[in-house]
């Protein structure tokens, strides 16, 4: 996995309108001093420390007690009147989507600055006030921020001495001009392009660093079960490396729904990718039959021993699983530990691609599998403890084919298993069903040889066997 994704932000004029509050505290201050501060050309850049800004309007020694005095009066002119930018707690948002932490870096008085991310609400983990320019660069460095946002080019400066992109936005006093010169690598208008910006910087940084690893891997045997993930990862690899350095295996056993074998074969084909389909026996491993919260340790371990031989004799490095971003930090997932035991790869998690920008990707490079609804072994759909056997597999299968063929607007389909009885699971925006509908669902799957069945009034949900543990 890429190290956890971390942005800097500016605060004055880069996620708050610092201005008018700066200028009644100006105000404030100049009366108490009796000075006449030009408070307008004083907050038109925004961003130099106060010391700079006060320098031409005091003398020397009046500074730093006038600096004071500023950061005392600050609190009462300026925090309840300064504003978020439009678009700054949906860039902060957005960092978060992704897993990311958000890291304000400011000249402002830290404990000032504090009271307005407070103020504000601002989903921030990390404050680090009273730093400037290319002094911004340190705190970057050690909170290992990758991208720092700001509105001034002394922004700029601290982003590139700290190797960070520095992304610009037009919200304070410089130009699109002043900043390019400065050597900033993106201009935004404002806070609100971020989101988009940010989502398709991290898709194009993690499909390189996907193509950059299969190429260095040179030649791999992808665990292909025919969905998005394994799909993707079959068509990139194809990319990088050419179609003679990639094989696809699809373990051919009872809990692999024949309605998934022939899409499956015709997209590797489209490839240029021969298909292999060795059988698997899961179903001997005692663990896996006994079908207790580990089952998927023993498929997947049963799986990868059949296929790590097939990689060897066909002289194919790596065996690649499908495994991405998403389900790493998924929770429990004993069948990705029994890969790993067995020295299998994960490019798509390595690369940090979520099962989003899989789908984004996959759209965008017109695979067919783009939007191909989630497809668990049939195995998932018996509960935990109930023995799993080709007999209830096969029930199943049937079931839910029984059930596609009455409601053919279904996308997302689950009968589940629960000993004694079967729930079905449609897309919730399906239900409720009419009663003359739901009767024939339940009847059909009464006759693919459940004793009872019911719709499950809240809807398909991924994994929601998963609920018991």
């Amino acid at each position: 996995m890429p190290d956890q994704l971390v942005v800097g932000f500016d605060l004055d004029m880069t996620l708050i309108d610092t201005a008018p509050g700066f200028r009644d505290v100006l105000a404030a201050l100049g009366a108490e001093l009796g000075v006449e501060f030009p408070v307008e050309e004083m907050t038109a850049k925004l961003g130099p420390p106060l010391d700079m800004l006060l320098e031409p309007h005091l003398a020397e020694d009046a500074i730093a007690e006038a600096i004071d005095r500023f950061r005392a009066l600050y609190p009462d002119h300026a925090i309840a009147g300064t504003p978020a930018f439009d678009g700054a707690h949906e860039a902060l948002a957005a960092v978060r989507r992704h897993g990311g932490r958000n890291v304000v870096v400011t000249g402002k008085f830290a404990p000032n600055a504090r009271l307005h991310l407070d103020h504000l609400a601002f989903d921030v983990d990390h404050l680090a006030g009273q730093v400037w320019g290319v002094g911004k660069a340190d705190v970057l460095r050690q909170e290992g921020a990758t991208i720092y946002v700001g509105d001034h080019v002394h922004d700029v400066e601290g982003a590139l001495a700290a190797d960070a992109i520095s992304v610009s936005v037009l919200t304070g006093g410089c130009s699109r001009e002043e900043l390019e010169a400065a050597g900033t690598h993106v201009v935004l208008d404002t806070l609100h392009e971020f989101p988009a910006w940010l989502d398709e910087h991290l898709l194009q940084l993690r499909l390189a660093a996907l193509e950059e690893d299969l190429r260095q891997r040179g030649s791999v045997l992808v665990a292909y079960s025919g969905g998005a993930d394994s799909a993707f990862l079959l068509a990139a690899a194809v990319r990088a490396i050419g179609a003679e350095n990639v094989g696809a295996a699809t373990g051919y056993s009872h809990s692999l729904p024949v309605a998934e074998r022939d899409p499956a074969r015709e997209f590797a084909d489209s490839l240029g990718v021969e298909v292999l389909t060795p059988e698997t026996h899961e179903m001997e491993r005692e663990g896996y039959r006994a079908n207790g919260a580990d089952r998927c340790y023993f498929c997947k371990a049963e799986l990868l021993d059949v296929l790590s031989p097939i990689a060897a004799e066909r002289g194919l490095a790596h065996v690649a699983t499908g495994t991405n971003a998403d389900d790493a930090v998924a929770g429990f997932r004993p069948g990705i530990r029994a890969a790993a035991e067995r020295g299998a790869i994960a490019p798509l998690r390595d690369a940090g691609l979520t099962k989003a920008q899989i789908r984004e990707a996959s759209r965008r490079w017109d695979l067919p599998t783009w939007d191909k609804p989630a497809a668990a072994c049939l195995s998932s759909r018996v509960a935990y403890g109930v023995e799993v056997t080709p007999y209830r597999l096969g029930r199943v299968e049937r079931a839910e084919v029984a059930v596609r063929t009455l409601l053919s607007d279904v996308v997302n389909l689950r009968v589940r298993d629960l000993g004694d009885r079967a729930s079905v699971e449609v897309d919730a925006t399906l239900l409720p069903l009419p009663a003359e509908t739901e009767r024939a669902l339940v009847d059909a799957v009464r006759d693919a040889g459940f004793d009872a069945a019911a719709i499950d009034p809240h809807g398909f949900r991924s994994g929601s066997m998963n609920e018991a543990l």
